[in-house]
């Protein structure tokens, strides 16, 4: 830990030195709700998002927070280490092409249905999750854009890597979206204490209306899995195609980074807000991603209670996308792609959104949670796709 604020009614516990005027100010107004658990935490890779800062974990008593959540519900990484220990140019060329051809990327769906096998099975589908589900069939296997990639990387420990960040595409968002606004309307029929303008309308884990988002957050966290799940399988076979079958998977890493769910801290069951958070119980498989070009990291936690057992999800911005695209340099990042002979996809200068230069220091990010993680595997990109 970096350093405690405590001029608010609870404590800010923060593994960073720098935070941006309005994270800050988020976490203050989360510091101030009524029913926040002992402080709130702030991750290495913390920065300002809507209602509550990215990289933040609430823990709550008695109330779950749509917007503590967030819009990509589930959103997360899954990693798979391969036995192979070299890849030339030319050969991820081709795994590349493969990998183009058959996930979606962007506000791209496949044209068709896919197999309903695919999808999370329930007994019943709830409110939000059944207007939506036939969409989700045609995006589950699908990419999404923003910062979510298909990275094929070498790593510290001689084999060859395959990792994917992507989330719960549409459906997700109309779950979110459709609480949030009954969070809302609900907080103000209630007179609710807490300001609107924090963006932190809540909803009272007894009520029908609670119960219905956590039931539909949870399918669309599935979904998120799934969806993953699915891509990876057809990255296995392009890379099956590619080697002519002779390549071999060890088990899924899968972690998700946007979801509430009841724990156990400082003994009291709580729910627990992470909004690009990852868990990291003692002994947990994690998964830390640097931005586009730098390294990424299979981690092992080391379940720190004053994080509430968490660590950061990333790398975390420094810029918005539309600044990161107005004052980046697009012959600077190329170079600093091809300088370590990555294959990606930055041509034009709108494709600087999610140029390294856009992000935090990893090593930076890293260096400030030692005591919440400890690295397995240091992951050095070899090509990449971009949402």
């Amino acid at each position: 830990m970096k350093q405690i604020i405590s001029s608010e009614n609870r404590p800010i516990k923060m593994w960073l030195d720098d935070i941006e005027g309005n994270a800050l100010s988020q976490a203050k107004n989360l510091a101030n709700l009524p029913f926040v658990h002992k402080h709130v935490a702030l991750m290495p890779d913390t920065h300002s998002g809507y209602g509550m800062p990215i990289g933040g974990v609430l823990a709550t008593k008695g109330v779950i927070i749509p917007n503590a959540v967030g819009v990509d519900i589930g959103c997360g990484m899954c990693a798979m280490r391969t036995n192979l220990e070299d890849a030339d140019s030319d050969t991820l060329k081709q795994i590349m092409s493969h990998i183009r051809k058959t996930i979606p990327v962007g506000f791209d769906w496949h044209k068709e249905a896919q197999d309903e096998k695919y999808m999370p099975q329930v007994d019943e589908l709830s409110q939000i999750v059944e207007r939506h589900y036939v969409k989700a069939t045609k995006q589950i296997g699908s990419l999404g854009g923003g910062n979510h990639f298909i990275e094929i990387q070498h790593g510290s420990d001689g084999n060859i890597w395959v990792m994917i960040h992507s989330g719960s595409r549409n459906l997700g968002k109309q779950v979110a979206d459709f609480y949030n606004k009954k969070a809302k309307q609900l907080n103000e029929r209630w007179h609710s204490s807490v300001p609107t303008s924090y963006d932190l309308a809540f909803l009272p884990i007894e009520t029908d209306e609670a119960h219905a988002y956590v039931n539909e957050m949870n399918y669309c966290v599935d979904f998120a899995y799934a969806n993953r799940r699915l891509m990876m399988e057809r990255v296995q076979h392009a890379f099956m195609e590619v080697f002519k079958g002779e390549v071999a998977f060890d088990d899924l890493i899968n972690i998700a980074h946007n979801y509430a769910g009841w724990e156990n801290h400082f003994n009291e069951n709580v729910l627990v807000h992470r909004k690009g958070a990852t868990r990291a119980r003692l002994g947990e498989m994690g998964i830390i991603p640097g931005s586009q070009g730098t390294k990424s990291y299979i981690v092992e936690g080391l379940g720190n209670s004053e994080s509430f057992e968490s660590c950061s999800h990333g790398a975390g911005r420094i810029m918005g996308r539309k600044q990161a695209q107005r004052e980046l340099s697009l012959e600077a990042e190329v170079k600093r792609l091809n300088d370590k002979g990555i294959i990606h996809g930055i041509r034009h200068q709108k494709d600087l959104d999610e140029a390294s230069g856009a992000y935090k220091d990893i090593d930076m990010v890293m260096a400030n949670q030692t005591d919440l993680v400890k690295v397995k595997v240091e992951l050095e990109p070899l090509a990449v796709v971009k949402g």
